[in-house]
């Protein structure tokens, strides 16, 4: 594919004996693999003056970019540090497309890929710049070698044209080929570099730490809490020591506390064993107290339940009585209707004798008369003399009688009138003996309801102070385990103040 000239003069610019760039044997097989030979860098002349006529306008497109990508913006302090860049990348691509592949180029490429590993430039933006600027150029190029008009010829032929282009792209990968493994290659040496540097610190960095952590774990495991992690440390190990040193400290705290506690907890299980045996007495005590009220609480119910059935049977007596009362009312209320008729009967009779004195007056008067007469008629009248003084005789009679009469219905009228009185007011009387009965049996009934609830109180009473009996007997088994537990706590506590007296603490500021 490459004669043997081209290939040894490749090889020629490629090998310096004092910096090699890569082996012979390495660079043979990109140049064979990408096929570019002499014949190629002619392609690439053959465009020459037509790329560098458009590497201006591509570069400040290009770098337009680049300062709108904020990623790529940062590689650059300043505009006149940018504008620097474009005039080097200028002079670098000129010599791109004169084809000069020699030793000053590959000392240029060798500088891109050390100044790219050095400042952290990711690849994807070299070859993304690349790509950009490539593809400009070829629009560019293209366009100036286009016909000037229809019709016209091309200013150079359309396979002089595809196979300059097809050149230049392998020598811009072959550029790029080169420049990424030198970036690799010293992004690797940079990162042995660090790396080692980095192990020697890590190394120094734990000698120092474990020398000064450890003398403190080797004291804590040795249960001594009075030592500290005094001194400077490396930033990073600034938060763990000033953790240890708290955490010793909340640790002796913790410990100091601890000991107080227990033995104040000491002092205390012996006073709640004291008031637990105190307490175990007073509650046998209690529950034979509640033993006994809950006998007296059982004669109450039967009491209670004995008063029950007597309020229901008075409150019987009482219905009964209260029925008997009101049919009394009833009698009086028709006595006391009978005597108002007597007496209005009473008041007839009086007009009656009323017309019965006045027909004896006016017999009287009448007899009178014909007595009268009977002298004007002499002896003719003899006979209605005797028959006026009988007729007088009899109206006398008749009215004395009306008088006695009168005398006895005014006697009965006023007997009659205090009995309808007498009548009335018993009538009353038995009116609010009624009302009396009835509230009466309200309240008996009331008193049986109140009674019935108070013997189902007292049953729940009852049941109540039984429960409250078995309770009290079984917390007097448990204030007994509860003594029993608070004597082996106060144990277990003297054996944690002898586990305490094992450690060294800090003191108490």
């Amino acid at each position: 594919m490459f004669n043997g000239d081209s290939m040894s003069k490749f090889s020629a610019i490629m090998t310096n004996p004092k910096e090699s760039f890569e082996d012979t044997e390495e660079l043979k097989s990109r140049l064979h693999f990408l096929q570019l030979g002499e014949q190629d860098c002619l392609a690439i002349r053959r465009i020459e003056k037509y790329v560098n006529r458009c590497l201006p306008k591509a570069l400040d497109a290009f770098y337009n970019t680049v300062r709108q990508e904020p990623q790529t913006r940062v590689f650059f302090n300043s505009e006149a540090q940018m504008q620097k860049a474009k005039r080097a990348q200028l002079t670098y691509w000129k010599n791109i497309s004169s084809a000069t592949f020699g030793l000053q180029y590959v000392n240029t490429v060798r500088q891109i890929g050390r100044t790219h590993a050095k400042i952290g430039l990711d690849p994807r933006w070299y070859i993304g710049g690349y790509a950009l600027l490539l593809a400009s150029i070829i629009r560019d190029v293209t366009a100036q070698l286009a016909p000037p008009a229809p019709l016209l010829p091309p200013k150079m032929a359309f396979s002089k044209i595809t196979e300059s282009l097809s050149s230049l792209c392998k020598a811009v990968f072959l550029d790029m080929d080169l420049t990424i493994s030198i970036y690799i290659d010293e992004a690797k040496k940079l990162n042995k570099e660090e790396m080692n540097k980095l192990d020697e610190a890590i190394e120094q960095e734990r000698q120092f730490v474990t020398e000064r952590f450890g003398r403190i774990i080797d004291a804590l495991a040795n249960k001594n809490l009075s030592h500290t992690v005094d001194g400077e440390f490396p930033k990073t190990y600034l938060p763990m020591r000033d953790n240890l040193n708290r955490a010793i400290s909340s640790l002796c705290q913790t410990l100091h506390a601890i000991s107080e506690a227990t033995e104040s907890i000491d002092n205390t299980a012996d006073e709640i064993n004291s008031a637990a045996q105190d307490l175990a007495q007073r509650t046998e005590r209690q529950a034979a107290s509640v033993e006994k009220t809950a006998a007296a609480v059982e004669q109450i119910t039967a009491t209670v339940s004995s008063t029950e059935a007597r309020v229901s049977e008075a409150t019987q007596f009482v219905e009964e009585c209260q029925t008997i009362t009101e049919q009394f009312g009833t009698m009086i209320r028709r006595a006391s209707t009978a005597m108002e008729e007597i007496e209005r009967s009473a008041e007839a009779v009086n007009k009656i004798t009323n017309v019965i004195s006045n027909i004896a007056t006016q017999t009287n008067l009448l007899a009178l008369n014909t007595g009268v007469e009977a002298a004007h008629a002499g002896e003719a009248g003899s006979g209605f003399r005797v028959l006026a003084q009988e007729i007088r005789k009899l109206a006398n009679r008749v009215g004395d009688a009306s008088e006695e009469v009168k005398d006895l219905i005014t006697t009965s009228q006023t007997h009659v009138s205090s009995g309808s009185t007498i009548m009335k007011d018993a009538s009353g009387a038995i009116d609010t003996i009624i009302s009396s009965v009835a509230n009466i049996g309200t309240h008996l009934k009331e008193i049986s309801k109140a009674t019935s609830e108070q013997a189902s109180a007292l049953r729940d009473v009852n049941g109540a102070v039984v429960t409250i009996d078995q309770g009290t007997r079984e917390n007097a088994a448990m204030v007994e385990q509860t003594s029993a537990a608070i004597s082996n706590m106060a144990q277990r506590t003297r054996q944690l103040r002898q586990l305490l007296g094992g450690f060294t603490l800090q003191e108490q500021r």
